[in-house]
Parts: C-alpha cells; sequence; structure tokens
C-alpha cells in the first residue's frame, strides 16, 4: 500500500502537469508561440482599406508564414493605413516589386497579408516600402454592390428590350439583302 505521502506526490506532479499543458494551450491560442521575435527586417505598405486586419497578423508567401504585421497606423497626409510588416532574416530575397494584398482565410476568417513575388532583380531591405497594393474586400460591401446592381437590373423596362432585339433583327436583315 502506497503511503499518504506518496499519494499527495503523485497529486502534485500531476497538477503541476495540468497547469503546464493549459500554460501551452493558451499561448498556442493567443498566438503567443515565442517571447522573441525572430530577427528580421522590416518594410512598409500603403492601402486604401485594412478590414479587419490586426498587429500580429499573418504575413504569408505561397501559403508559407514569412512574418507579422508590426503596426498599423494612419498617415496624416494621404489618410491612407500604413502597414508596418516584420518580415524573417531568411526570407531576403523578395524582389522589391513585388505585389501585397490583403485576404481572408476562409469565408468569414482572420484577415492576413500575403505577398506575391514579382521578377525585380533587387530586394526589400530594411525600410522598403511596397507600391503595389491591393486592400481588402469588405464582405458588407461586395454584398451592398450586388444588391444595388440588382435592384437597378430590374428597372429596365421590358419594352426598351424588345425595341432593341427588333432593331437589331431589322439591321441584320437590312445586311443580308
Amino acid at each position: 500500500m502506497l503511503s499518504q505521502r506518496t499519494i499527495d506526490t503523485f497529486v502534485g506532479l500531476f497538477l503541476l502537469a495540468a497547469i503546464g499543458a493549459l500554460l501551452v494551450l493558451a499561448f498556442k491560442v493567443s498566438g503567443l508561440t515565442s517571447f522573441f521575435k525572430p530577427a528580421g527586417y522590416v518594410v512598409t505598405a500603403q492601402f486604401d482599406d485594412i478590414g479587419q486586419l490586426k498587429v500580429r497578423s499573418p504575413v504569408k508567401m505561397g501559403g508559407v508564414l514569412i512574418g507579422e504585421i508590426s503596426s498599423i497606423s494612419l498617415d496624416p497626409t494621404s489618410f491612407k493605413a500604413v502597414v508596418t510588416l516584420n518580415i524573417d532574416k531568411k526570407f531576403d530575397a523578395i524582389p522589391d516589386d513585388s505585389s501585397i494584398t490583403i485576404l481572408t482565410a476562409g469565408l468569414l476568417g482572420d484577415n492576413y497579408v500575403a505577398i506575391t513575388p514579382m521578377y525585380s532583380q533587387t530586394y526589400l531591405k530594411q525600410g522598403s516600402n511596397i507600391q503595389d497594393t491591393h486592400s481588402a474586400m469588405i464582405l458588407e460591401k461586395l454584398i451592398g454592390q450586388l444588391i444595388y446592381k440588382l435592384g437597378n437590373s430590374g428597372a429596365t423596362p421590358a419594352a426598351t428590350t424588345t425595341t432593341t432585339t427588333t432593331d437589331a433583327t431589322n439591321k441584320v436583315g437590312a445586311k443580308h439583302e
């Protein structure tokens, strides 16, 4: 039979292991996978609309995580969103004419930044500014535009459509005579 002291020791070790597992899970869920940022370089890009992009959102190229968003601010003169990206130093051969797009992970997922490399022989470096930017597609705006277009397409009278078709038939018939 195990002594009370041995049982208490096993229970204590089990509790410590459970607390450790919960801490690891909390760090994974929150995105805090490391306490120190990897060494890299910082580049910026300006967007008309960044949607729900947040600081620490991923930066990907070809689906591979290459960095994260380090800050977001507003340019007081152009009133565009200035996004600062921290790119890992091992990805130092990204052409400087690359384009950058804000995409959504899944239908209603979080936004992330995707870099599409181009063909320049010069590469992004510390302090570079990416010129070719594509803003986020906002689902609410797209639905609003669709509803607006559907509403306006029903406003065309049927008689106008019939007249146009008849005119086109007459023109075609006139060419054959």
